[in-house]
């Protein structure tokens, strides 16, 4: 069994709101390792809207593929 049919066998049993639990904990530790991290958020706005776009092209690419 790979590791990609474990995790899609354990998020299966996943409801909703824990999806979303689990998006909340990954933006809250991303604020966290920017504020342990100074220069992180030094960054002008728009490297974080470039890093927003890019992270999103993937999963919204597979989502309207035919």
């Amino acid at each position: 069994m790979s590791y990609a049919t474990w995790a899609n066998s354990k998020i299966q049993k996943m409801q909703f709101y824990d999806v979303s639990l689990v998006k909340l904990s990954s933006a809250a530790f991303a604020l966290w390792i920017a504020k342990i991290w100074a220069p992180l958020l030094s960054q002008q706005a728009y490297v974080y809207l470039i890093v927003a776009v890019v992270a999103a092209l993937i999963p919204m690419y597979k989502v309207f593929k035919k």
